[in-house]
């Protein structure tokens, strides 16, 4: 190989390596910018198949083949299952349309939110308590098409789907005990695998009113109504699930609220909400930790069924959300190192692509491979220098309150080094 062309192709490997982290380095600072806040890595690169589509589903089993659950969603090795009781099951396999799923113990967290909502009387949001409130909460529609088949004879209405009705219900019980509730309708179809992206601003904006949560509602697009609907209270009722994104890497906090908001819901209504999945995907959770995606039934329930899910699951929020005066929820183990944790990472990503697009930068203004490897030598010799014993040398002259020159020991004094060490010595005799 011509040394010409070895040139050409370290520059332009240290050119991709700056473009790289440029790139990386933008996502990093939009992301937490609340005016443009960057898509999720998952949804910059997610070519599956987009959620909630009605015919085609998934079915989850256990080890000898018992259904746990089923969704209108691709399933992956590795998404997790937490029933109402607190078991966990993990997928460990997945087949065309159905996955298969193993036991991994029951929830302690959840155990423990059961035992102390169930201890106190958990009170139905009033008026008197919403003004005991802290901050607003907001609620929008990713899927703005989605409808019950029942109520709005199809399962699809692009831009005005029946999905508004159910989210407003929640904004209406709301609203009529006090509490400030943002509610954006903006639309945000087609229904494709950016959907979450284009609400990904929509949700940013709704975050700049400061709300204590955010609700994105969506339905299930099971063709089995009776997955979802139970009688609870006397009253049909489609009952709800919970859905968290494991690629966020705050999730552990979003986790911990979906885990409080079960738990505290189900205290209420018996089983009103079914069960959390924490599936691939983001879902835009990493914008706030108090961030949750609620499906509401399935297109084959009743619109009503759905509202009526929705109604006794907003009456738990008093207690989740600090709108009554009753004790606050234990504290989950490490929830509240998650977003301490999600800085620290942030700030990892940032040296990391600093000290790329740093190498890459070297690489293209040394050359050859030579010469890089050399500016690298003499870049560590220096770096030890300034750190070491340039450190101490001054240390030196501070103590002794004199500088050569009144500038430094380099400074036109050419025997500084000499005279340096001489004193340096005095003092350690000293």
């Amino acid at each position: 190989m011509s040394r010409n062309k070895f040139r050409y192709r370290l520059r332009f490997l240290g050119g991709v390596l700056v473009v790289l982290a440029g790139v990386a380095l933008l996502l990093v600072f939009r992301s937490y910018s609340g005016q443009h806040p960057a898509p999720a890595a998952a949804e910059l690169f997610e070519n599956g198949s987009p959620d909630h589509l009605v015919g085609q589903f998934t079915t989850i089993v256990d080890e000898q083949g018992s259904m746990l659950s089923m969704m209108a969603r691709t399933v992956f090795a590795g998404d997790e299952l937490y029933t109402c009781e607190g078991r966990i099951y993990r997928v460990e396999k997945v087949d065309g349309e159905r996955a298969e799923a193993t036991f991994v113990g029951m929830d302690p967290q959840i155990v423990a939110y059961q035992e102390f909502y169930a201890g106190q009387n958990v009170p139905v949001l009033t008026s008197e308590l919403a003004q005991q409130g802290k901050g607003s909460l907001a609620v929008y529609h990713t899927h703005t098409d989605e409808s019950y088949v029942p109520s709005d004879g199809t399962e699809s209405i692009p831009f005005k789907g029946g999905i508004y009705q159910v989210g407003k219900t929640m904004v209406d019980r709301l609203k009529g005990k006090g509490v400030q509730v943002h509610y954006d309708e903006t639309p945000h179809d087609p229904h494709d695998n950016n959907a979450y992206t284009r609400s990904r601003r929509t949700a940013a904006s709704l975050l700049q009113n400061k709300p204590a949560a955010i609700f994105d509602i969506h339905r299930d697009g099971v063709p089995d109504p009776n997955y979802y609907r139970a009688t609870i209270d006397g009253q049909k009722v489609a009952r709800l699930r919970l859905v968290v994104g494991r690629e966020n890497p705050g999730m552990s906090a979003n986790m911990d609220f979906a885990r409080r908001m079960m738990t505290a819901a189900n205290n209420l209504h018996s089983n009103v909400v079914k069960e959390i999945f924490v599936g691939k995907g983001d879902y835009n959770q990493d914008l706030t930790p108090t961030a949750l995606l609620i499906e509401a039934g399935t297109h084959t329930n009743t619109k009503e069924e759905a509202a009526q899910g929705i109604a006794m699951f907003t009456e738990a929020m008093p207690a989740v959300l600090g709108l009554t005066a009753a004790p606050a929820a234990p504290e989950a183990p490490g929830a509240g190192r998650a977003a301490e944790g999600g800085s620290w990472k942030a700030l990892g990503w940032i040296l990391g692509v600093t000290i790329i697009g740093g190498l890459g930068f070297l690489l293209i203004s040394s050359g050859s491979w030579e010469n890089f490897k050399s500016r690298l030598s003499g870049f560590g010799s220096e770096f030890t220098s300034f750190m070491g014993p340039g450190q101490a040398l001054r240390k030196i002259f501070r103590k002794q309150g004199d500088w050569p020159e009144g500038k430094g020991p380099e400074v036109n004094d050419p025997d500084a080094g000499a005279r340096l060490r001489d004193e340096k010595d005095d003092l350690t005799k000293d």
